[in-house]
């Protein structure tokens, strides 16, 4: 099993930045990607950005270019995701997410086995 731990988040002003950390603990052998992905009221976890263990290849939502950086720090075992430019809309619990094996996409939500508690951010006006 492979326990999650995000931390980083908190209230920023719009236009400001943070960053968010996971590290990950357990049975991080057979984790083969890791992702982040945000939640609001009524919404399911709508996909952030994701990065390959294996590889380093990463991805964004649209909504994430140009404004949100994933990275990891393999011998620490942490998963980060520097967010610059916030706005309101970026409001949200984030979540750190691992999978376990190979998966056809990488945006949706099933497609993760582990997951961790979430760290609120909230970006005001």
């Amino acid at each position: 099993q492979v326990l999650l731990v995000e931390s980083g988040g908190g209230l920023v002003q719009a236009g400001g930045s943070l960053q968010l950390s996971c590290v990950a603990s357990g049975g991080t052998n057979s984790r083969v990607g890791m992702a982040w992905l945000r939640q609001t009221p009524g919404k399911g976890r709508e996909f952030v950005a994701a990065i390959s263990w294996i590889n380093s290849n990463s991805a964004y939502a649209d909504s994430a270019k140009g404004r949100f950086t994933i990275s990891r720090d393999n011998a620490k075992n942490t998963l980060y995701l520097q967010m610059d430019s916030l706005n309101p809309e970026d409001t949200a619990v984030y979540y750190c997410a691992a999978a376990s094996g190979v998966r056809t996409d990488y945006k949706v939500e099933s497609s993760y086995d582990y997951w961790g508690q979430g760290t609120q951010v909230t970006v005001s006006s």
